[in-house]
């Protein structure tokens, strides 16, 4: 069946990116989790699982920052398989590399590295491709957004609780083996479900040239700047991932190595995030609209920000903690759906990868210092300092939506704009059906 203009109809290639996402997410989970382990485990020192996070993430905010107009120009479907077969060789290449007695550490820098390189590129593709997707398969954008995260949220449920279980049995090695075929598999996916969609191939026709591609990469710099609701987000967002990256890359590991039962609790304690944020998109997708968008985007983030770094430095146990983390990750579920549709109202089609991954990069700009901030102050002022210091700091951050004005726009109710200037505000919609870097 086809829809008008010749494009591919039906759910098959939704489902497709869909599936591959998962494939792709559960995997990073598994790298999220056997990465900092396998660090902790081969040298013990927190510090340098603060420098191979900061190697990791490093790149993926270069590669968000110039990357939107090559997404366009080589096509998301291309880009997407390309992304997950260079993660995919890279991660493979760190336990084969160990198995061999080969791997130093600058090595093992060296390929988180290019893994993150590739791996914006790839989500961002799949990212913006949802939108068409969704309409050839009938289901409205609020929901598509909901699914998107869902599945997203479960994959890391499944991801991380793997994790935990195979590095108790097998190491941390195998995980990242696991890791590798995960890719290879997301990868199959894109290839043989994503065909003939036509906002899935090269956007561009014109001659690639240098002035045009500078032309195209400020497009999406000089949209986001001028759209305040949008600035801020990423604004926020920028700060919080930064501090999550150092919870999930140092402090996590390093409590549950230190203080709880090692990385089976960390890995029960992931899941269980990711599973709670599972129901918490699922929860959104299915009555969200009734509510207003800012105050549930402001209480979920209250909710899973501060509380979980207060309970890790002053409450001993895994029980305490994984009764915040479930609450933290209900919460957490419904900031994703909420901004996905925030963005693809806001966003032309023409100017989603271009927007997308200048919106990523401003997103992922502090993770690579998140990281490697939380290794240094572990190792110069002790766990529980780090943890109420990283603590206070996101909670100061998740204020943003009470205090500036700007935020007072994300209940409106906004069609896509077709140029590439952002539309002006429409007047407030009621807090009635409202939803979703």
């Amino acid at each position: 069946m086809t829809v008008e203009g010749g494009e591919p109809g039906g759910r098959k290639p939704f489902v497709a990116v869909l599936a591959a996402n998962t494939v792709s997410i559960a995997g990073t989970s598994l790298t999220m989790i056997g990465v900092p382990w396998f660090v902790l485990d081969t040298t013990g020192s927190a510090g340098r699982a603060g420098v191979v996070a900061f190697c990791a993430t490093l790149p993926v905010v270069v590669s968000a920052l110039v990357g939107g107009p090559l997404i366009d120009r080589i096509g998301r479907r291309r880009v997407s398989i390309a992304s997950d077969l260079v993660c995919g060789l890279a991660v493979g290449a760190i336990p084969l590399l160990h198995y061999a007695g080969a791997l130093e550490f600058w090595m093992l820098c060296a390929l988180m590295a290019l893994s993150g390189l590739a791996h914006t590129p790839g989500m961002t593709a799949r990212y913006v491709l949802m939108p068409d997707l969704a309409a050839h398969a009938g289901t409205t954008l609020a929901r598509a957004a909901s699914l998107f995260e869902g599945v997203s949220r479960g994959a890391r449920m499944i991801g991380a609780a793997l994790a935990g279980v195979l590095i108790a049995l097998l190491g941390a090695e195998a995980v990242l083996l696991l890791d590798a075929a995960t890719f290879a598999a997301s990868a199959l996916l894109v290839a043989a479900g994503v065909r003939g969609v036509r906002a899935a191939e090269p956007q561009k026709a014109a001659p690639v040239s240098f002035t045009t591609y500078r032309r195209e990469l400020r497009e999406g710099y000089v949209f986001l700047l001028r759209h305040r609701l949008l600035l801020a987000i990423v604004l926020m967002v920028m700060l919080t991932n930064g501090l999550d990256q150092g919870w999930s890359s140092v402090l996590l590991p390093v409590h549950a190595k230190d203080n709880l039962g090692g990385a089976t609790d960390l890995g029960m304690l992931a899941a269980i995030f990711g599973g709670c944020a599972l129901l918490g998109a699922l929860l959104y997708g299915a009555v969200g609209e009734r509510f207003p968008r800012r105050v549930v985007f402001t209480v979920a983030f209250l909710l899973c920000g501060l509380p979980r770094f207060v309970v890790a430095a002053l409450v001993d146990g895994t029980a305490a903690l994984a009764v915040t983390m479930a609450a933290g990750g209900l919460a957490a579920g419904m900031l994703n759906p909420i901004l996905t549709t925030v963005t693809y109202e806001r966003v032309p089609q023409e100017l989603r990868s271009r927007v997308g991954g200048v919106t990523t990069a401003g997103c992922e700009l502090t993770m690579p210092l998140g990281g490697l901030a939380a290794g240094l102050l572990v190792e110069e002022a002790g766990l529980v300092t780090a943890l109420l210091l990283v603590g206070g700091a996101y909670f100061l951050a998740t204020l943003s939506p009470v205090i500036f004005p700007s935020w007072r726009t994300m209940d409106d109710v906004k069609a896509p704009a077709s140029s590439s200037e952002p539309s002006r505000p429409s007047s407030p919609a009621r807090p009635e059906p409202a939803p979703r870097p």
